[in-house]
């Protein structure tokens, strides 16, 4: 109602304007036909006549009415340079700031919300630099300033800012029209004020704020380097440090384009995806699959079968499968592209040297223009009381330590509910495991809807793993030579007293699954005054406080995906090898991931929560995969597509499948995102039958379904009607 009455008011005024004639007086020749009766004014009453010129003039300057430009010329007329300067100023200054916050209450939450996901990178940027973007847009006579209050009223640009900054730049073009005003009765056009020429020195000025911002940034940049003997010359064109999923693109990229690149890795090539992480997880959720599948064979018509087998078997299945993915990334196949493999240990020495600490324990030092961190993660070890005195495992540690194990852990317990904890849970307890998972949220997978949550841990259930949310790990203990985790209820109620909500889990082997922390630690990155909170600090260009030094993958963040590293590797190299020309922000707009257990669960974009904490309005469409023919002949006819679109619009905002192989089908959604394409043109696409990407054809059906337009399909049946008569 507020807002509607202030809009009201905004009408009144201006039709008030408009129909009492001021449109006509505040002309030039207007002001000039009366000018002598405004000195008479001026002359009687000159505060007067001063008070009234000034809230006159903020009134037209907060209903952005036009006159502004001749209200500063009779400032100039009535009072002189300096006071019409003064009232002039000050009081276009405040009537832009009233049309500022008129537009900001009136219209920004609208706009914020339907264009939300198109306005990011305009809110950071405003953010950081609004002050300097409005400064440049005052400076130019030519840009409409009552557009210039509205729009920077639908950002985030602080009120004070858009203040101060509007009165002082808005000064040298109201000093030009007040001047001018001095001579009023001389002027016959305003194209007699504003000539090309001072049009261009206009223009020049306004260029002067990005300049010097430029070379602001550019004498920072240079600072960070005082004190640093810069090399005359470079032995490499970039070393890369890491040998996971960014260091390997990095290189693989440098390398493309002709530089001479050298990658360190102190460990195994292909980093933690090949060797601890993505590879053998779902090596043993395969294994895990199919045991689970043999058990339940009556689903498909068969016998069941009691599954019997070596857990050695499986553990060497998973090496085997790392041995043949291991050339793809292996030193033999990267120097034939033409990268330097070096292994070793990398310390930064400076800003363009790193030392390599050699496995014959020679030490080597190379100096590069541009040094990329890829160092990947590790796991997170949570400060569990006692966890030293038991055998607690990783999942970068529990292949090698069960690996000549003939059965797995007959007690297990995952600490942890993420996605690597539930896979984990999952595939052990499909291999007869007994599993418990201990999660301290109040749901799995924090990150996923609730119903998705839910939907994961019944599914856990059903394999027999034991889930308790809520639960806080104490300690451990060792007694008698039995390990315990001490667990702690903290859904009961705060009158239970805490020995009865404790809860003593025996276990065999567990693994802690909270996590992964970035490998910071070892590179030099203290001593040289590199920024580090949680990842290495980088700008938006991935650049760490010293411009020539990247970070890229886990290291960096703020995703701990292997596709991520992948994708942010291509930023990396290229901002470090070209950056001089140009540079390019990484975009993270279209970021998708799976969850591997069985449902899998994929989601790219927003889910619902995340639209809600966002105020983001989107419309729900929902397929549930029941009714797919593919996967009732696969006996798998079980989890749903959820489409996020924007209010009666198919444009996509995020997708959540849960169901079989939804990693797969998770990749048509993620192409429509990135290049734009709406669910009509999903919709739209031939999908082979039976196949279980019909479901993403089919949620299409479903959003046209409801937005089928029924006015025109009323007159369409009386047609019809008419047809058959």
């Amino acid at each position: 109602m507020k807002k509607l009455l202030i809009v009201l008011v905004v009408i009144l005024v201006i039709a008030g304007f408009f129909l009492f004639g001021f449109n006509d007086l505040l002309t030039l020749e207007g002001i000039q036909a009366r000018l002598s009766q405004f000195y008479q004014w001026r002359d009687d009453a000159p505060l007067l006549v001063g008070g009234l010129f000034f809230l006159a003039y903020v009134l037209i300057a907060s209903f952005s009415l036009p006159g502004a430009a001749l209200m500063t010329l009779l400032a100039g007329a009535l009072f002189g340079l300096w006071w019409g300067l003064l009232l002039a100023s000050f009081a276009s200054s405040i009537g832009a700031l009233f049309a500022f916050l008129a537009s900001r209450y009136l219209l920004r939450d609208s706009f914020q919300t339907k264009f939300a996901s198109k306005l990011d990178s305009i809110n950071q940027g405003i953010e950081k630099d609004g002050g300097f973007y409005l400064f440049t847009l005052r400076l130019l006579p030519l840009f409409p300033f009552f557009l210039v209050n509205i729009l920077m009223g639908l950002t985030n640009i602080k009120t004070w800012t858009y203040y101060w900054v509007s009165q002082i730049g808005m000064i040298a073009g109201t000093f030009v029209y007040v001047n001018a005003g001095v001579q009023l009765a001389q002027i016959d056009s305003l194209k007699d004020i504003i000539s090309p020429t001072l049009l261009a020195s206009f223009a020049l000025l306004a260029v002067f704020p990005l300049l010097a911002k430029k070379g602001l940034d550019w004498y920072k940049a240079r600072q960070v380097y005082k004190g640093w003997n810069k090399p005359k010359s470079f032995d490499r064109n970039m070393v890369v440090i890491g040998a996971g999923a960014a260091g390997l693109v990095s290189s693989y990229i440098a390398a493309t384009v002709k530089a001479k690149v050298t990658l360190v890795e102190a460990h195994k090539m292909g980093g933690d995806c090949l060797n601890y992480g993505c590879v053998p997880s779902k090596s043993l959720i395969k294994s895990a699959k199919v045991a689970h599948d043999m058990r339940h064979a009556t689903d498909y018509g068969l016998q069941n079968v009691a599954v019997e087998y070596d857990f050695k078997s499986v553990m060497a299945r998973i090496q085997r499968i790392i041995a043949t993915i291991e050339p793809h990334d292996s030193i033999e196949r990267y120097a034939n592209l033409g990268v330097n493999v070096v292994k070793g240990y990398a310390t930064i020495i400076d800003p363009w040297t790193v030392e390599i600490a050699k496995e014959d324990g020679t030490k080597q030092r190379l100096s590069a223009r541009s040094i990329v961190i890829a160092a990947g993660s590790q796991p997170f070890i949570p400060p569990i009381v006692g966890l030293e005195n038991v055998d607690y495992l990783t999942s970068d540690t529990l292949w090698e330590a069960l690996s000549h194990q003939s059965a797995p852990p007959k007690r297990l317990i995952i600490v942890g509910g993420g996605p690597i904890g539930c896979e984990l849970a999952q595939a052990f307890a499909r291999l007869g495991s007994k599993v418990s998972q201990v999660q301290r949220g109040t749901q799995l997978l924090n990150k996923e809807d609730r119903e998705v949550a839910d939907y994961a841990k019944s599914c856990l259930e059903a394999d027999g793993v034991q889930v308790l949310l809520q639960h806080d790990t104490l300690r451990c203990e060792r007694v008698d030579g039995r390990q315990y985790l001490i667990v702690k209820d903290t859904s009961a109620a705060d009158s239970i007293a805490d020995n009865d909500t404790e809860i003593a889990l025996e276990f065999d082997a567990m693994i802690i699954a909270v996590g992964r922390s970035a490998r910071m630690s070892g590179y030099g990155l203290e001593s040289l005054g590199i920024d580090i909170e949680n990842t290495v600090v980088t700008n938006d260009y991935l650049e760490t406080k010293f411009p020539n030094i990247l970070a890229a993958g886990d290291v960096a963040g703020p995703y701990q995906f292997t596709h991520v590293a992948s994708h942010q590797a291509w930023y990396a190299a290229v901002n470090a090898l070209f950056g001089s020309f140009k540079k390019f922000k990484v975009d993270y707009r279209v970021i998708p991931w799976v969850t591997f257990i069985d449902p899998e669960i994929a989601r790219v974009g927003l889910n619902e929560y995340e639209a809600n904490e966002k105020n983001i309005k989107f419309e729900v469409t929902r397929y549930d995969i029941s009714d797919l023919d593919r996967a009732i002949t696969d006996t798998q006819a079980s989890g749903w597509v959820k489409v996020l679109t924007v209010p009666n619009k198919d444009k996509i905002l995020g997708v959540t499948i849960v169901g079989n192989h939804a990693g797969e089908l998770l990749a048509e959604y993620v192409l429509a995102m990135k290049y734009g394409l709406g669910l009509n043109k999903i919709l739209g696409t031939i999908h082979t039958y039976p196949t279980m990407s019909e479901a993403n054809k089919y949620a299409a059906g479903e959003w046209k379904r409801n937005h089928a337009p029924q006015k025109l399909l009323a007159w369409v049946e009386k047609y019809h009607r008419f047809k058959r008569s």
